[in-house]
């Protein structure tokens, strides 16, 4: 019996009795397991995202449908030629019937196309919406669980409007994530009034922005949005601290991780961020439907790996999850793990999925839309003492 079969009020009634059941598969020795691909970037810098996607994993169920679940978890650290290389391995030599990974936009792109060629489904666990949109046939493989940035993009600059600012300055990831952002703040920008008076770019490897900071300051802006993800997101705060910047500093959900909150201290306090609802479930009302899934997975992650460690990188795994407990059983109906009708049966009930709530949102797919959240799947919050606070 799969919890995410049932219902959503059965979902949530039945305390994730997956997780209780896990070890419980009988009599199916004979018939074959379920092999799930897990790519991440576990070390590298990208690591902090990486490792509470790999913890999250730890906690899926190791049975599904009452199959076995067999998950084989590799590091690509953060590189493009590493993902190629490791999914190439899931295909060919793992034959596994899914993949869950990347941790970040480039390595995912470059694992589409396998996936084409293999028939083989992802569900992706990287941010930009490039890695789906528009779902053609190159990408109909690849499904995803994070917040697109379009959406998150629209929360920050409604904010920046609720508060009066009017002209910005960007820096961002000079990679595709950066891209992808800066192209959604350009677009959403205009249609809002905001202008965008000033654009830099840096690499997730750099030691200093200093540079890229004067140049930003120069031109007074009311807000600085920041594109990046994990740690790396620190070194323009910490750099516009250090300048006396006294304007808004927005970040985007890719810092939303209990290392940035540390490392960065008092340099991003005050600091504006849109997140899923998962880090602030505590402060949802009791109404909203996410609020105890999401609180159910951090008393799972944390009774694991310790108090205030739960991050929305492990619930987008943890989310990947939630889908196959949904799609598994309905794919296992038409064809049996290991061949290729099985991926191609996984790939549509992934494709059909509706209204299951996970740590995120609420999911409704289509083959128009491989994300399937809404406006639901995010919150706008801002850091205080040390801690995420939601914002009305």
């Amino acid at each position: 019996m799969d919890l995410f079969r049932k219902s959503n009020c059965v979902l949530v009634a039945a305390s994730f009795a997956w997780f209780v059941m896990a070890g419980a598969a009988v009599g199916r020795a004979a018939e074959p397991s379920i092999k799930v691909g897990v790519i991440l970037s576990t070390t590298g810098p990208a690591a902090s995202l990486g490792i509470p996607e790999k913890n999250a994993i730890a906690l899926l169920p190791r049975t599904l449908a009452d199959r076995p679940v067999e998950y084989i978890v590799v590091d690509d650290a953060g590189d493009t030629s590493s993902a190629i290389r490791e999914m190439r391995r899931m295909v060919i030599d793992e034959k596994v019937d899914v993949v869950i990974g990347s941790t970040v936009t480039p390595s995912t792109i470059a694992m589409t196309q396998l996936a084409l060629e293999s028939q083989t489904p992802v569900i992706t666990l990287a941010a930009a919406a490039a890695v789906i949109a528009p779902v053609d046939e190159k990408r109909r493989w690849i499904f995803k669980t994070p917040q697109n940035d379009s959406m998150m993009a629209g929360a920050i600059l409604d904010h920046m409007i609720s508060i009066g600012i009017r002209k910005i300055a960007f820096i961002g990831f000079n990679d595709p994530l950066g891209q992808s952002w800066l192209s959604e703040i350009t677009q959403q920008a205009a249609t809002r009034g905001i202008d965008i008076a000033a654009v830099e770019r840096f690499a997730r490897t750099d030691t200093s922005v200093t540079a890229q900071v004067l140049k930003l300051t120069a031109v007074r802006p009311d807000a600085v949005f920041i594109a990046a993800y994990g740690t790396p997101a620190l070194l323009p705060a910490k750099a516009l601290k250090a300048r006396g910047y006294g304007g808004k500093v927005y970040q985007s959900h890719g810092v939303a991780n209990g290392e940035f909150l540390r490392a960065g201290g008092r340099d991003v306090e005050g600091t504006i961020l849109p997140l899923g609802p998962m880090l602030v479930a505590d402060q949802l009302p009791d109404s909203n439907r996410i609020k105890l899934v999401a609180m159910r997975y951090v008393t799972e992650y944390e009774a694991k790996y310790g108090t205030g460690t739960a991050s929305p990188f492990g619930g987008y795994a943890f989310d990947a999850g939630i889908l196959l407990a949904a799609a598994v059983p309905e794919a296992i109906k038409t064809a049996q793990p290991g061949t290729a009708e099985f991926r191609v049966a996984l790939r549509n009930a992934l494709e059909s999925t509706k209204d299951l709530v996970t740590t995120t949102g609420i999911v409704t797919m289509s083959p128009a839309d491989h994300l399937g959240l809404d406006q639901r799947a995010r919150v706008m919050a801002t850091i205080e003492n040390g801690k995420w606070k939601l914002l009305p």
